[in-house]
């Protein structure tokens, strides 16, 4: 069974399952097609919670490419899944249901008009500029 810890700004959605995939880097192992995901807020720390009961299940694990670049206002210049260049009204849906829509981060200090600003700003803070690669795991409820 393989564990994601997530924000706080996306607990309520990820306990909600509004939001039902995750971006990461790669590593060792991923959740893989058919098996138990855990889902938590904290983890390894003494506020951690999980935010799922029962555990849903991995649905689909995918390669994922997100360009970041700080000379656009949207910050996020393209993302590929399996290597297919999702549109623009694509690109806004994708970040939407990733967390990032203006009134899923009010509160936090994303400030964005579009759920693409609102990626752009996290991912310039949290891994810079350049181009992004890893998976997009998927879950259903169990």
């Amino acid at each position: 069974m393989v564990a994601y810890s997530f924000k706080a700004m996306f607990a309520p959605q990820v306990s909600a399952l509004t939001k039902r995939h995750t971006v990461r880097a790669d590593r060792k192992r991923h959740a893989r097609p058919g098996e138990p995901v855990q889902l938590y807020q904290g983890m390894r720390t003494i506020h951690c919670r999980k935010l799922v009961d029962p555990d849903p299940i991995c649905s689909q694990v995918r390669s994922i490419e997100i360009a970041v670049s700080d000379l656009m206002p949207v910050a996020i210049v393209s993302i590929a899944i399996e290597g297919i260049p999702l549109h623009r009204e694509e690109i806004e849906l994708f970040c939407r249901a990733d967390g990032f829509a203006p009134s899923c981060v009010r509160g936090f200090w994303l400030l964005g008009d579009t759920a693409r600003e609102n990626m752009g700003l996290f991912w310039l803070h949290h891994h810079g500029v350049g181009r992004f690669e890893g998976k997009l795991i998927e879950w259903e409820p169990a």
